[in-house]
């Protein structure tokens, strides 16, 4: 059973993917800090990348090459200046060396180094593997997989001891829906409250309190940038951006100078039904756009799906309360990356693995779940708001056109945070005990689905509108 943080769950990183963008940053950050470890990275000579399966077919389109070369610089992608990432890879492209690690100048070869191989690796269908030749000619070899949501692990290495120890050291372990809502009747506590006290185990108030401000700011000043920037996605699809239009003709007359005032000039504006569809959608939008063209994000459960969660917490803040503030992001983030976790720990995360199902459709899933818990739902309430959510996302495939995190992934998001915000509705006014599908039941078989579904609908761009839509007719 593993430990999963709300911190593993909602991650600061950059887009567009964070299976084929944030993982295999993250997975050349952690080669270079084993290669320290074994004492070999002074004596580096020469690195060379091979990006297997999902990564080599849509790895271009995701900008995996980038990323792992980003990710060979050691830069943070929490940190870097998103700005500067254009001109750093046009200059290790035109001098044909990389700073490796941050510290020692080495040959690199953009078209050499980094190499596509379309075979699948059998362990997972996101593998990259990385070889160095040292300076007395021998060679040291690591393969890591990018298991979605910007997980990264070995494959010896999935069990591994110490993460079975601190999850045994959680106070409230959790596998399962039906667990954690025996946890929460037996402390009779919400489900927001028996995943803060796991967090206790892990940090202090004062960190989670600063953790989750952090992402929720990284997560308003995306959607403030998405609706504040117009113009075409980069990537040949010539896609538009929307959000901009839409909030053009969404926003009020109520001046504003940053995000937090945005958020609040945006309570003033008009709250009828076809207006409240409009500014979710825009939100939503606002974010994946912000993905589609590199920009920082936070990985909610993943990149593609990472407009649905801020939609859905601004959609109640800005529409159902307005007196809400940090402490109902709070409550909502817990709950949310809680439900996220049990789909990670009994089905997948990764599109490619199980299509985007597994992205959208747990991402509607968690938003859902955190809504309800925020509106007064039970914690029964909550979990039947993340089944109704996923159970109509089952069977959702992954087939982005030209490997881009753009049609149809934008709009999806908006469609995920629109069913999110409806699975609340249902759940608050239903009564859980009557409901005919449990909320574990659908997480198995969402897994079920994905090990059923086609490869070609597993974020190949093999299948779907990714053959089905010319890129000419873009």
């Amino acid at each position: 059973m593993e430990c999963i943080s709300v911190f593993d769950m909602l991650k600061i990183g950059v887009g567009p993917s964070s299976s084929h963008t944030l993982g295999p940053w993250r997975a050349a950050e952690r080669w270079i800090k084993e290669l320290k470890e074994q004492g070999v990275f002074e004596k580096v000579r020469e690195v060379t990348v091979f990006l297997y399966g999902s990564l080599s077919l849509t790895g271009k389109g995701h900008a995996t090459d980038i990323a792992v070369t980003m990710g060979l610089l050691g830069a943070d992608p929490e940190t870097v200046p998103i700005e500067g990432i254009e001109p750093t890879i046009l200059t290790i492209k035109t001098e044909k060396r990389i700073n490796f690690g941050g510290t020692t100048e080495i040959p690199f070869d953009w078209e050499r180094h980094i190499v596509f191989k379309r075979e699948f690796l059998p362990f997972h269908a996101n593998a990259i593997r990385f070889e160095a030749l040292l300076a007395d000619n021998t060679s040291t070899i690591e393969t890591y997989y990018s298991i979605g949501g910007g997980f990264v692990v070995k494959e010896e290495l999935i069990h591994a001891k110490e993460n079975k120890e601190t999850f045994k050291s959680f106070p409230h372990p959790v596998q399962t829906g039906n667990e954690l809502l025996q946890h929460c009747v037996e402390h009779n506590k919400s489900i927001s409250e028996i995943v803060l006290e796991n967090e206790l185990s892990l940090r202090s108030a004062e960190e989670i309190d600063s953790g989750l401000q952090r992402i929720w700011e990284t997560m308003l000043e995306c959607m403030y940038v998405g609706c504040h920037t117009e113009g075409k996605l980069p990537g040949g699809l010539n896609v538009k951006r929307r959000a901009f239009e839409m909030h053009q003709k969404l926003k009020g007359t109520v001046p504003y100078t940053n995000p937090q005032e945005w958020l609040e000039s945006i309570r003033e504006t008009e709250v009828k039904f076809r207006q409240i569809i409009k500014w979710v959608s825009c939100f939503a939008l606002s974010v994946n756009e912000v993905n589609a063209s590199l920009g920082r994000v936070v990985t909610a459960p993943t990149n593609g799906s990472a407009g649905v969660i801020p939609a859905v917490l601004m959609y109640y803040m800005v529409i159902e309360n307005h007196d809400a503030n940090f402490e109902d992001v709070k409550q909502f983030l817990l709950v949310a990356s809680e439900v996220g976790s049990i789909f990670k720990k009994g089905a997948t995360i990764s599109a490619a693995m199980g299509g985007c199902q597994a992205e959208i459709g747990v991402s509607s899933a968690m938003a859902a779940a955190g809504l309800t818990e925020l509106m007064g739902g039970t914690p029964e309430q909550v979990l039947m708001a993340a089944e109704i959510a996923m159970e109509h996302h089952l069977g959702l495939t992954c087939d982005p056109i030209g490997g881009l995190v753009q049609v149809p992934c934008i709009e999806r998001n908006a469609m995920g945070a629109i069913k999110a915000i409806n699975a609340s509705e249902l759940a608050l006014d239903a009564d859980p005990k009557e409901a005919k599908v449990p909320f574990d039941k659908v997480v198995n078989t969402m897994w079920e689905t994905a090990k059923d579904m086609n490869s070609k609908y597993k974020e190949t761009s093999e299948g779907g509108l990714a053959v089905g839509v010319f890129l000419s007719d873009c």
